[in-house]
């Protein structure tokens, strides 16, 4: 067994939100500047955007990491971070550490397994609720991130006073700009992330993939999810190797699915009072200056970003959790 043996007693609710939000938080930590690179390829270019003769433009994700250090220094590469470990905490704590506790509200009394549409339910659940609360934090990170390429060179001297001055200069809906698109795009995320992970996990542990070994039909094995089998139960490849590849499959879905709505929502987020009357109308003037294309622009970025993502967050939260469980088992 690699990595820590699930516990006799599996972990609370409790357990599994504190654990996400460290998750999401180390997570962050280890892939912040592939995200601002992200961000800055995806409004570089965008309408209302001045353009001078000083205008620094980026080339794919090693030159935007180079051109940043060079022009900005390299703490450029984490502007934001506070904002985004803040978000981490309240956003990853809800949409990931629920997301068995709602799959299981939703999963009929007395049915043998979880079924995909309940899967999918409860993972648009999570991520819509999530969204709710922690979009000033999302709106305040895009900002820092973003500061470099900003016509109105917005400058904030902390996370609070970017909080404070966006209250007071655009009302306290200013704090939640961009709430529709992303409440779209955390949906479709979540679905992509946690339901492909759910689904990814469950087939390599019921097949045996990962030790070569087959596990037998289907009901040999009961339905593991997120959520942690006892010791008798767990298959001897539900390891942080099984982990890892179910959670670099997460991201990859998780990037192709959400990377339209990604663009229009960071772009929408960053955008001057007045700039769009709406997403839609960010969406629309997206597609006539770029078209298609540029829909997906930043997907190496974001799939360097989200996939590595994935995988730190899902091997710590599943670690955090069984450490949780095993450290306190008086609580579970």
């Amino acid at each position: 067994m690699v990595g820590l043996k699930p516990p006799e007693v599996p972990p609370t609710a409790a357990m599994k939100f504190v654990s996400a939000g460290l998750a999401g938080c180390i997570a962050d930590l280890c892939t912040f500047p592939l995200d601002t690179a992200k961000v800055r390829l995806q409004i570089q270019g965008e309408v209302g955007m001045p353009r001078t003769t000083g205008s620094v433009e980026y080339r794919g994700v090693v030159g935007t990491l180079s051109t940043m250090v060079r022009t900005e220094g390299a703490r450029s590469l984490y502007r934001g971070l506070a904002a985004g470990l803040q978000r981490q905490m309240s956003f990853a704590s809800i949409r990931i550490g629920l997301y068995d506790s709602v799959k299981q509200l939703y999963t009929p009394k007395g049915a043998d397994s979880t079924g995909t549409g309940t899967r999918l339910l409860a993972g648009c659940t999570t991520g819509a609720v999530a969204v709710a609360c922690a979009q000033p934090t999302d709106v305040v990170k895009v900002r820092f991130q973003a500061r470099a390429l900003s016509s109105s060179a917005r400058r904030y001297s902390s996370t609070m006073d970017a909080y404070c001055t966006i209250a007071r200069e655009e009302g306290v809906r200013g704090l939640w700009r961009g709430t529709m698109p992303n409440i779209a795009r955390n949906a479709i995320i979540n679905c992509g992330e946690l339901v492909t992970y759910d689904l990814l996990k469950d087939a390599l542990l019921r097949t045996g993939l990962m030790t070569g070994e087959e596990r037998g039909e289907r009901g040999q094995v009961p339905s593991l999810s997120l959520q942690d089998p006892t010791p008798s139960s767990s298959p001897p490849s539900d390891n942080v190797p099984c982990h890892f590849v179910a959670a670099f499959g997460a991201g990859f879905c998780a990037t192709v699915v959400a990377s339209p709505v990604d663009v229009v929502k960071t772009r929408y987020m960053n955008a001057s009072p007045g700039q769009y009357r709406s997403a839609l109308s960010c969406l629309l003037a997206l597609l006539v200056q770029d078209g298609p294309a540029g829909l997906y622009k930043g997907f190496v970025p974001s799939f360097l970003r989200l996939g590595s993502w994935n995988v730190v967050m899902f091997v710590c939260y599943e670690q955090l959790q069984r450490a949780m469980a095993l450290a306190r088992p008086g609580l579970a």
